[in-house]
């Protein structure tokens, strides 16, 4: 396929291209992966979201970029993309959530809430006019006395996670987790893991730029800054012990 071919596929989010592929959803994807790393991480208690927000100036005030949201009292989300996209399905996703209080006095469920939202995305890759969402979701809460974790695609596809991240450094974050993941994970082994995980992928964060929220039957809580800074200090010492382990190793 030439560069013009590509070019006419790549104008619509209706058109497939020869080889099955729409590339404004793709693009999409891209966008998301030059977002902040956000993630996830499901536990015998709840549900743990963490972001790092870094700011492109010292002047501007780290509080005001939002990559935590609460969506109803036992249902958080964390996005990664770009971030008015991300705004508007948050806004999306807390309508939802308080219509269903409304109709049947009872919150809504994580799946069908994430199910709700991914329809809603999935209409923008199939409609003349428009674009797809240039930003992915996590959800996580508590349904049933269980917490549950999913993650949202440009595509409007839902998937449900046991621990993910998504956002920039995804692979280095997700590999972290992929080492460090039981079933039988406490909040406070979740809190550690996302820690940990954030720093392995970037050693030159600092623990300010940590966002930690904790999703369970007591409801959304947002984990303090001393908290988080125990936790990045823990982090960092495991981080340094391995490197200088490796050290020893290599010179033998």
């Amino acid at each position: 396929m030439n560069r013009n071919d590509k070019q006419a596929y790549d104008r619509g989010t209706s058109l497939f291209s020869p080889d099955g592929r729409i590339y404004q959803v793709e693009y999409a994807r891209e966008a998301v992966k030059r977002g902040a790393p956000v993630l996830g991480v499901r536990t015998a208690d709840g549900v743990v979201l963490a972001a790092l927000r870094s700011t492109p100036s010292d002047l501007m005030e780290a509080e005001s970029i939002e990559k935590l949201h609460k969506l109803d009292d036992a249902l958080g989300a964390a996005t990664a993309g770009h971030v008015a996209d991300a705004r508007k399905l948050v806004d999306f996703a807390r309508t939802t959530a308080q219509r269903e209080h409304l109709r049947y006095g009872e919150p809504i469920g994580v799946e069908t809430l994430t199910k709700t939202i991914t329809d809603n995305i999935q209409e923008s890759t199939q409609s003349g006019g428009t674009r797809p969402y240039g930003a992915s979701l996590l959800i996580g809460g508590v349904e049933n006395g269980s917490g549950r974790l999913f993650a949202t695609d440009p595509s409007g596809t839902p998937q449900e996670w046991k621990a993910v991240a998504i956002g920039g450094h995804r692979e280095d974050v997700q590999a972290a987790l992929e080492d460090g993941y039981a079933e039988d994970l406490s909040l406070e082994d979740g809190l550690a893991l996302a820690v940990e995980a954030l720093v392995a992928a970037d050693d030159e964060i600092e623990s300010d730029e940590l966002n930690l929220v904790t999703v369970s039957e007591a409801g959304y809580e947002i984990v303090d800054e001393e908290t988080i800074a125990e936790l990045f200090a823990d982090a960092t010492a495991d981080d340094e012990a391995d490197d200088a382990d490796e050290t020893g190793e290599s010179e033998e």
